[in-house]
């Protein structure tokens, strides 16, 4: 195997390894693509600044995260059908990140179960993402099964009221597990590692669902009851009933505009999450990164203020510090190194993204990630 030395080499690995639908579900955007790919390239044309004749000894990455401490100011992204990517994936992606020292968060859309991450973590606390569905019940279950299992924070996604178009999905027939199609059975065949892996696993459904709704038992129920059940009625409202049933640190994912980052700020949570569903979802708006700064300046000092979308290194990681984030997320870099190569792609993921991040704020002549601002930064290059 050729030396791993950065996300896209993992990248590269993972398309060679996993199933076409599930790798193109990952790597994808929604129509044209537009935001998702600005995500990555707005990050390009922030510059930094380069210092030199500065004490480089005793630096450290290591900050928090809604009170908690990590050990760089990255997590790890809710990804759905994560453990479509790699056998058991949400297991050894919350395996990976304990061990490094930063958060895990796993998705309500998740093939391994909030108990099974718990299980195989040894019940080290990890955080959930929630969906907004139309049976409450159900919500209130996942909420109460989210406290069993010692989870530390609630992330709620707002931005998925409605599901974006994502036009590789429609093409490739996405479902978990594959529909055995002629096309898929010969993608498949070429996916040695991946099927072996997948048939030692009884995990291939939606594990968080499955068994936990009435009348849903297998993949056919399932796609008809997750195809009603998304909410559009979702509003604020909604939010302040969830944080008082939740009664733990809560995060708001996908907040794209200032006015509804004063909404966010004053709803009683701890931080909010500015992102565009790594392009997922409204194609033609922002990047993550450009919206970013707008809504540091309005509300940064009121609530914690995370961001994702786009990051692929530490310098990306460091770029958003720069900018006003207290914390970051990695879906498709994660996801990528668990394609690749399981429990150590992720890990290899993480040390790749930690070094890029310490080697490049000592060349900008900082030792504490907490000493990063705008100063790093070359004028002019970067959103305001």
């Amino acid at each position: 195997m050729a030396v791993i030395t950065h996300i896209e080499d993992l990248r590269v690995l993972a398309q060679r390894r996993v199933p076409r639908m599930f790798y193109d579900y990952a790597d994808s955007g929604s129509w044209t693509e537009s935001t998702y790919r600005a995500n990555e390239s707005d990050f390009a044309k922030i510059l930094l600044r380069q210092r030199v004749a500065v004490n480089m000894q005793g630096r450290s990455t290591a900050t928090h995260m809604v009170g908690q401490d990590v050990a760089m100011p990255v997590a790890i992204a809710p990804t759905g059908l994560t453990g479509m990517q790699h056998a058991d994936g949400e297991m050894l992606g919350a395996l990976a990140a304990k061990k490094f020292g930063i958060p895990f968060t796993l998705s309500t859309m998740s093939i391994c179960s909030i108990e099974d991450v718990s299980r195989a973590t040894g019940g080290h606390p990890f955080w959930f993402q929630l969906y907004v569905m139309k049976d409450r019940a159900f919500i209130e279950r996942l909420i109460d099964r989210a406290k069993a299992a010692n989870c530390s924070a609630l992330v709620l996604t707002l931005d998925l009221q409605i599901l974006g178009q994502r036009h590789k999905d429609l093409k490739n027939g996405l479902s978990a597990p594959p529909k055995l199609t002629l096309a898929n059975i010969l993608n498949l065949m070429t996916k040695p590692r991946w099927c072996l892996g997948m048939a030692g696993t009884p995990r291939r459904q939606f594990g968080n669902i499955v068994g936990h709704v009435s009348g849903v038992d297998n993949m056919g129920s399932l796609s008809e009851w997750t195809a009603k059940q998304f909410d559009p009625a979702l509003n604020w409202g909604d939010v302040e009933w969830i944080k008082k049933r939740w009664g733990g640190k809560l995060i708001l994912k996908g907040i794209q505009d200032v006015e509804d980052a004063h909404i966010a700020a004053n709803s009683g949570a701890d931080a909010l999450i500015v992102s565009n569903h790594g392009g997922r979802q409204l194609d033609g708006a922002p990047s993550s990164i450009s919206a970013l700064p707008a809504i540091v300046n309005a509300i940064g000092s009121k609530i914690e203020v995370h961001m994702d979308g786009g990051i692929r290194s530490g310098q990306d990681v460091l770029k958003a510090v720069a900018l006003g984030a207290k914390g970051t997320y990695i879906g498709r870099a994660f996801l990528y190194g668990l394609g690749a190569m399981g429990e150590a792609g992720v890990t290899k993921a993480l040390e790749i993204i930690h070094k890029e991040l310490d080697l490049t704020m000592a060349f900008c002549g900082r030792t504490q990630i907490h000493q990063v601002d705008t100063t790093i930064l070359q004028p002019g290059t970067y959103p305001v």
